[in-house]
């Protein structure tokens, strides 16, 4: 797509962006969230109507409550065409650390405690059930990956490595931070926010760490209903898993995956749109 007065320059899993034309404001870029999706590392058809709004709403919620600096600028305005699902963001020196926090046991973290005992190398309490709480939070990063390549989960000494001491204890302890008060605050709005990732960088014209890319959106985070899981039902999600469900029914990875089902794609916007409405009717 053409926008007057910015140029593309790249294409992501999900999302477009496009640097300023005019020079005086080469410090910014334009961050287009698009509708498709992405599962297994690859990007799948056909797109999920209404995904990139919703995306960009909640990441602009959260943000307006989020104390962490983040990289949304107001220098410049979204163009029409990409409003409701762009943002004009501030360039970063992006960390090349996945700030992953879990405060329940799910997803990779449950198998992995199935055969270990342990998430990411940090050892839990015996007899935990899937979708249990942890007795706390736990910081569990990964390296950044190319697209097209998984990330991969390393330790916090590597991370320490990657970046040096005195950032990596801000990016863990910034990461436990906000997911904390976002937990008590999805609580308001009937849900639990079971775990998410982050992403931080060094913003050059101040120097302070600044929260980068998307935040607290379905599709760095797992929700689930609160009430629901108070009744024992753990295998339900506002995100895109009910996409990986059928994926891993219906394709062995190996080739291109298949095309979503309409079902599929309209349950999957359905539970995007479901999110958003919760989270924002919170004042």
């Amino acid at each position: 797509m053409e926008l007057a007065g910015f140029k593309h320059i790249y294409s992501g899993k999900v999302r477009e962006l496009y640097a300023p034309e005019d020079p005086n404001f080469a410090h910014l870029v334009l961050i287009v969230a698009s509708d498709r999706v992405s599962a297994f590392d690859h990007i799948l058809q056909p797109e999920i109507p209404g995904k990139g709004e919703n995306l960009t709403s909640m990441t602009n919620w959260w943000f307006d409550r989020i104390e962490t600096p983040n990289h949304r600028s107001s220098e410049l305005e979204v163009p029409l065409a990409v409003q409701g699902r762009a943002m004009v963001a501030k360039r970063l020196q992006m960390y090349p650390v996945e700030c992953v926090v879990r405060g329940y046991l799910s997803g990779s973290g449950w198998k992995e405690y199935q055969a270990t005992g342990k998430v990411c190398g940090i050892s839990l309490p015996e007899g935990l059930e899937f979708g249990a709480r942890l007795p706390h939070p736990i910081y569990t990063p990964a390296f950044k990956a190319e697209q097209g390549e998984h990330d991969e989960n390393i330790t916090y000494e590597q991370t320490v490595e990657l970046v040096g001491k005195a950032v990596a204890e801000r990016l863990r302890d910034e990461s436990l931070r906000i997911f904390i008060a976002a937990s008590a605050l999805a609580e308001r709005a009937g849900l639990i926010l079971a775990d998410t990732k982050f992403e931080f960088g060094n913003d050059p014209k101040t120097n302070l760490l600044t929260l980068g890319d998307e935040v607290l959106t379905p599709d760095s985070s797992r929700y689930w209903d609160k009430a629901l899981w108070e009744q024992g039902v753990r295998d339900q999600s506002f995100d895109k898993q009910i996409v990986r469900n059928w994926l891993s029914a219906h394709w062995d990875q190996i080739g291109e995956p298949p095309a979503l089902p309409p079902e599929i794609v309209s349950q999957t916007s359905e539970k995007y749109q479901a999110l958003r409405q919760k989270l924002t009717a919170l004042s």
